[in-house]
C-alpha cells in the first residue's frame, strides 16, 4: 500500500514540478512583452499583468508543495540540530502537524474564496473569472497535505530517484 501511495505521488511530484516550472516559464516571458509594449509601442496591454499573477500564485503554492517533499524548503534548523534524537523526531512532527493545518486552513479558506468569486469576471483578462485565478491556492494546498500525509506515514522522500533527479547532491 504505502509503495503504491509513494507511486502516485511520484507522479503528482512530476506534475506538480512541470506545472511550477512552466507557470514561471510563462511568467518571466510575459512580463518583458508587457513592458515593451508600454514603454517601447506607447500602447499598454491588459493581460500581461492579470497572466503573469496567475503564473505566480501557481509556481508559488505548487512549487512549495514540490520543494516540501523534495525537502529543498528553506529550514532554519539552528535548534533542532543541538537536540537528542528523540527530541529532534517530535519537533518534526510538530511541525508536519502545524503544516498540516496551515495547509488545511489554506484550503478549506481559499475553496470557499473560489467558489464566492467563480462566476466574477476578470476585466482585463476576459478569458478567466476571479475564481479560477485562485485556483492555484487549494489545489497546491491540497497537494501538499498530499506530501505532508506521505511523509508523516511512510516518512521523507527526500530518498527516491524522482526526487533526487536534478539534485547537485
Amino acid at each position: 500500500m504505502g509503495e503504491r501511495y509513494s507511486i502516485l505521488m511520484d507522479i503528482l511530484y512530476r506534475v506538480s514540478m512541470w506545472v511550477a516550472g512552466l507557470a514561471l516559464l510563462i511568467m518571466v516571458a510575459i512580463i518583458p512583452v508587457g513592458i515593451f509594449a508600454r514603454y517601447v509601442m506607447n500602447s499598454a496591454l491588459s493581460w500581461p499583468e492579470p497572466v503573469a499573477i496567475i503564473c505566480m500564485v501557481t509556481f508559488t503554492f505548487v512549487g512549495a508543495a514540490v520543494s516540501y517533499r523534495a525537502g529543498s524548503h528553506i529550514a532554519v534548523s539552528m535548534v533542532t540540530d543541538r537536540l537528542s534524537e528523540p527530541a529532534r523526531k517530535a519537533c518534526f512532527i510538530v511541525a508536519d502537524l502545524m503544516l498540516m493545518a496551515i495547509s488545511l486552513f489554506i484550503l478549506w479558506y481559499s475553496s470557499a474564496l473560489c467558489a464566492e468569486l467563480w462566476e466574477q469576471p476578470v476585466a482585463e483578462f476576459p478569458l478567466f473569472t476571479a475564481g479560477e485565478s485562485y485556483l492555484p491556492l487549494p489545489v497546491g494546498s491540497a497537494i501538499t497535505l498530499l506530501f505532508i500525509i506521505e511523509k508523516m506515514l511512510f516518512g521523507a522522500q527526500y530518498h527516491r530517484q524522482v526526487v533526487l533527479l536534478g539534485s547537485s547532491s
